[in-house]
């Protein structure tokens, strides 16, 4: 449209310049006009309205009067053009249509509860980069995601900056404007109404699409509800997406801390970014030297594992594996620039205080399980892998229909033996039947044939309300691990003890960060929360060393380390009902410190099961 206006008013300028020349008009005090005069005549008229008044003799005054009518309705036009843009510029801009001129920024698709949840994980782990950024391109207003970021997250993004597009993560046109090919990493968020995969799987198709993102460029992380839609999402994503089953991974975060109090602590403390995390951290410096030498070479760190240059990860390895040229070490600290080898050990383990490897074995436990779901079936399995031969879980649900179910998996474990029954769990009367004093861990399943998820929820609190308060009036101690659908009925449900977890779909979100910043911890947290492989315990401490002699903590690493383990941290039992104090946890602490554990205290350790 300018470029038309602008022929336009050479158009009429040379029309007025023509007239002139060829008319032989000129002002009445002046001399005859040349062509270059008469243009510059006819110009100053058209820009200028005012020197119209100037001009003398009446001829030469009609034609300059012509141009400088044509010039204010060229002129009038322009400047409504411009201002048309101008307003739809800043419509666009509200509106969130506008395309994000940055690069290596986070790129968060999609909107629910998740999102503010990793958007306030990214920007802690921002904290040290310069100037971070994150994008949430999502199907809903930016002003109105914007006002829920402010109020929920408020000074918590530090000096992250977030900007907000409006526009369906699924449509190739809209996820242009999210910029996706120049992200640092890509997390797709689920929309709380979409549980069957749907969203994610066209998610993944429009980030296929060569015009928006060549493959290779980054990478994504997404959550499946399905596991069964797990080959296809693989086939859409190929090597640049990593997938989060959700249910599996709830179940299998749900079976290991159910059994051991205080794990619960360890894990939110590896899964978000306040605090300890998991890094890979080349160390040249240590290559030919043993595993059993790579764990005193650092004081700000716990090493936990290695990945080789092929990208194999191994947690946990023998103490006489030896470090190669390009292997990383997986190590826990507070930030990346910790994990830094020092060139002779950092603290000499006194051998007169580590205890004599001896075998131990552990009693049978009792589990009883309140509610069911197909989460239920993942766990018992892996609550089959964990436990001692000899042990009974008890299954009450209030749906009598999952009992042929209960039966046919009761013949599948081998060290469980399970028992279910049905009943209404939220009723007190029920609860205080099931002889509660004899269990030691108690699990707390979402009811899946409630008609709502805030049903589910609702009911999951009544008979966790139940629960404690029966703990607090009998000499009852059992854990209690509770499922929660909606992450934000969490904070309705505050933990009381570290034997009082809620698991939600929260962790999943606190995964996701981590996975955003490092993809290879996906397989890391994967083999953490595999039975078949290394896990995290919290043993005896008396196993490890001698009670009440202080000693620097490098004599438990030692000890771990000879009886084929890792050492991470160690939980003080003084503290266990402290929560300013993490219950007693402390991962990570430096070798060199001085450590006192007696009776009750624990030591966090990577082992086999």
């Amino acid at each position: 449209m300018i470029g038309w206006l602008a022929l336009l008013s050479a158009a009429v300028v040379m029309t007025g310049a023509a007239a002139l020349v060829l008319l032989g008009l000129r002002p009445a005090d002046a001399e005859s006009l040349g062509v270059a005069e008469a243009t510059w005549q006819a110009l100053m008229r058209a820009l200028d309205a005012g020197a119209v008044g100037a001009d003398v003799g009446w001829p030469f005054r009609a034609v300059m009067l012509l141009v400088t009518i044509g010039g204010l309705f060229i002129l009038s036009t322009l400047i409504g053009v411009l201002t048309t843009g101008i307003e739809g510029r800043l419509e666009q801009l509200r509106k969130g249509r506008s395309v994000v001129v940055e690069d290596g920024h986070s790129l968060i698709l999609g909107w629910s509860p998740k999102a503010l949840v990793i958007l306030a994980e990214l920007a802690v782990a921002n904290e040290n980069r310069s100037r971070p950024k994150v994008v949430v391109l999502a199907d809903r207003d930016k002003v109105e995601m914007e006002d829920e970021i402010r109020e929920q997250l408020g000074d918590q993004l530090g000096h992250t900056r977030v900007i907000c597009r409006s526009g369906r993560p699924t449509s190739i046109a809209d996820l242009a404007i999210a910029s996706p090919a120049t992200a640092r990493s890509i997390v797709v968020v689920t929309p709380e109404d979409d549980h069957d995969d749907r969203f994610v799987l066209r998610a993944l198709l429009a980030l296929g699409d060569p015009s928006v993102r060549p493959r290779g460029c980054n990478h994504i992380v997404a959550t499946l509800e399905d596991p069964a839609n797990r080959e296809v999402a693989e086939i859409i994503g190929g090597g640049d997406v990593r997938l989060l089953d959700v249910g599996d991974l709830i179940a299998r975060i749900t079976a290991q801390t159910c059994r051991q109090s205080g794990l619960s602590v360890v894990i939110h403390e590896l899964l978000d970014f306040d605090g300890d995390e998991i890094y890979f951290a080349p160390a040249p410096s240590l290559d030919g030297r043993s595993w059993g030498e790579v764990l005193l070479a650092y004081e700000g760190a716990s090493p936990i594992g290695l990945r080789r240059p092929d990208g194999t990860i191994t947690l946990n390895p023998a103490a006489d594996t030896v470090m190669a040229a390009g292997d990383d070490v997986i190590a826990i600290a507070a930030d990346d620039d910790r994990v830094i080898p020092a060139s002779a050990p950092v603290a000499t383990p006194v051998e007169d205080h580590v205890v004599a490897v001896e075998p131990v074995t552990s009693p049978p436990e009792r589990t009883l399980v309140l509610g069911w779901n197909d989460r239920g079936t993942v766990l018992l399995r892996n609550l089959d892998a964990y436990v001692p031969h000899g042990s009974t879980v008890h299954v009450v649900s209030n749906d009598v229909d999952v009992q042929p179910a209960l039966a046919d998996l009761a013949a599948e474990l081998n060290t469980l033996a399970l028992t279910a029954g049905t009943a209404d769990i939220t009723r007190r009367a029920v609860l205080e039947a099931l002889d509660l004093a004899r269990m030691d861990h108690v699990i707390i399943l979402a009811d899946a044939g409630a008609e709502s998820r805030d049903a589910a929820d609702t009911d999951t609190m009544i008979t966790l309300l139940h629960l404690r308060d029966l703990a607090g009036r009998t000499d009852a101690r059992f854990a209690v691990v509770t499922e929660v659908l909606d992450s934000r009925n969490r904070e309705l449900l505050r933990t009381t003890s570290a034997d009082d977890f809620i698991v939600s779909e929260r962790l999943i979100s606190l995964l996701m960060s981590q996975v955003s910043e490092a993809p290879d911890l996906q397989t890391v947290f994967a083999q953490l929360f595999d039975p078949s492989g290394s896990e995290i315990y919290l043993r005896p401490a008396e196993q490890y060393v001698l009670p009440d002699l202080s000693t620097p903590f490098s004599t438990v690493v030692a000890a771990a380390s000879a009886r084929g383990e890792t050492a991470i941290g160690y939980r003080l039992i003084a503290r266990a009902d402290d929560p300013a104090a993490a219950y007693g946890v402390v991962v990570n602490p430096p070798r060199s410190g001085e450590v006192r554990l007696g009776a009750g205290d624990r030591v966090i350790v990577l082992a086999d099961g």
